[in-house]
This record gives structure tokens, C-alpha cells and sequence, in this order.
């Protein structure tokens, strides 16, 4: 088994991969003060969880957006597993291409959703990954990153409103069941994850209209807060979850050598 790590700006997303099954995810708060002995016994404690020793992986692999966490987190993982850990960037001899003005400043994530897409889904791929940004991939049906849009995520937008006023209280991001709110915590909600659902719907036509192939592109959408905006949003073709630790196993497995 590999345990894949798909470490994010708030969230690090952890799979345990036996073969082409996912067998176990977790999902952890990102924490750039870990040493690396303090993220190996995470490592251990959360394998423990589930009943899986140490010994039965046999491998690692990281995506990282946070560079501070990057190097501790493989240092845990080479003394949790007596092997060098696999971390993904834009320079990895991956079968994709970064069709972009500065393919070496690709995020890890954008890497491996590259990956992932054009080989789940072989066709033209708007990703939108939501997170602590909202980000939208553009991938074609061979694997060419064509490069996308970076916007503020749910959650990022939702704290600095809260922050920058002086009365209005935190609130949980669901999706409220009208749009006319009548409590502060529900007009905060409706503003926060209507605006996020329609922001999201009016980038992915305007990409849409810019697209350069002829092929109308599929809708895949991802990240931890994709489950919360699926029902309101009218353009995603698909919610795939764990499509990124997908691409990290996939990553995995043709930097090894254990591709078929």
C-alpha cells in the first residue's frame, strides 16, 4: 500500500491506496510548525485508526502548496517507511504538459488534477478545485495544463467578511434553504455560498466561451468544499472528491516505474 498526501494552504487531504482502491482517507488541519517527528506519529496514529501497520506501505507520495511543510512532511514519511518519499511538482517527468508562461510555478495540486483528468476522463476538463482558493484548471483530453483562473475560496471570502466587520458573527457554510435571509447568520450564508455557486458558474462559461478546441469541455469539480456547493452550482458534470489524491497515485505510480 501508498499513502498519498495532498497537502493544501488549511487541509491536508491523506489516502491510503492499495494498488488502484483507495482503502482509507483522512482529511487533517495543515500544520507548517510539525516537525517531522510529530507528523510521522500522525502518520502512525492515523494508520492505528484504521487498523493498518506501518510496515504494510511500502511507499509515499506528496503534492504540496505549502513549501514550509513540504521537506518535514518527507522527512516523516522516509522514517515512518524506511523510503524516500515521491513529491510531485511541475518539474516531474510526468506524461502531461504545462502549456504556460511559467510552467515551474504550476501548483503540485494543478500537476497531478492535470494528470488525473486526462486519464479518467480522456476529454477536454474544466477542474474546479474548492479550497482555500477556488481554482479552475483547464486540461486537454492529452494531458496540456492550458493554464486557468485563481479566485478567493468559500471559506477564504466568508473570514475576511467576518473579519473586516465589527457585528457580524462566524457561521457555519452550508447552504441556507432560501436566499432571502432573515437572521444575520443566514444572510451571511446566502451572500457567502450563493456568491461563491454563481462566481463559480459564471467563470466556468466564460471559460467555456474562451475555450480554443472545438470540443465543448467536461465539468469536474473537487476539493473539500465541493460536496457543499454541488446542489446549487448548474455547471459541474461531475463531483469527484478525491480526484487530486487520484492524480497523486497515479503520479506515484509511473515515477516508480509501477505503471502497467
Amino acid at each position: 500500500m501508498i499513502m498519498a498526501f495532498d497537502v493544501g494552504n488549511s487541509e491536508t487531504t491523506i489516502g491510503l491506496y492499495e494498488g488502484d482502491s483507495i482503502r482509507a482517507h483522512w482529511r487533517v488541519t495543515t500544520a507548517v510548525d510539525r516537525t517531522p517527528d510529530e507528523l510521522a506519529l500522525l502518520i502512525r496514529e492515523l494508520l492505528s485508526l484504521r487498523r493498518h501497520e506501518v510496515a504494510s506501505i511500502r511507499g509515499s507520495v506528496i503534492a504540496s502548496v505549502v513549501p514550509a511543510l513540504t521537506r518535514p512532511l518527507a522527512d516523516a514519511c522516509a522514517a515512518s517507511f524506511d523510503r524516500v518519499a515521491v513529491v510531485v511538482d511541475a518539474s516531474s517527468p510526468l506524461p502531461i504538459r504545462l502549456a504556460v508562461d511559467e510552467p515551474l510555478t504550476v501548483g503540485a495540486d494543478r500537476v497531478v488534477n492535470t494528470l488525473a483528468a486526462s486519464r479518467l476522463y480522456g476529454r477536454d476538463t474544466i477542474v474546479v478545485d474548492l479550497g482555500t482558493a477556488t481554482t479552475f484548471d483547464c486540461i486537454t483530453s492529452d494531458g496540456i495544463f492550458l493554464g486557468g483562473v485563481i479566485a478567493p475560496g468559500v471559506r477564504t471570502s466568508a473570514d475576511t467578511l467576518i473579519r473586516r466587520t465589527a457585528k457580524l458573527p462566524a457561521t457555519e457554510l452550508t447552504p441556507p434553504l432560501k436566499v432571502i435571509g432573515t437572521r444575520t447568520e443566514d444572510c451571511i450564508r446566502a451572500g457567502v455560498v450563493f456568491g461563491a455557486a454563481d462566481a463559480v458558474d459564471g467563470i466556468v462559461l466564460r471559460i467555456k466561451r474562451a475555450w480554443p478546441r472545438p470540443d465543448t469541455p467536461f465539468v469536474v469539480a473537487t476539493g473539500g468544499l465541493a460536496e457543499t456547493v454541488q446542489n446549487i452550482c448548474t455547471s459541474f458534470d461531475l463531483v469527484a472528491p478525491q480526484l487530486t489524491l487520484e492524480g497523486l497515485r497515479m503520479a506515484y505510480q509511473i515515477i516508480s516505474g509501477e505503471a502497467p
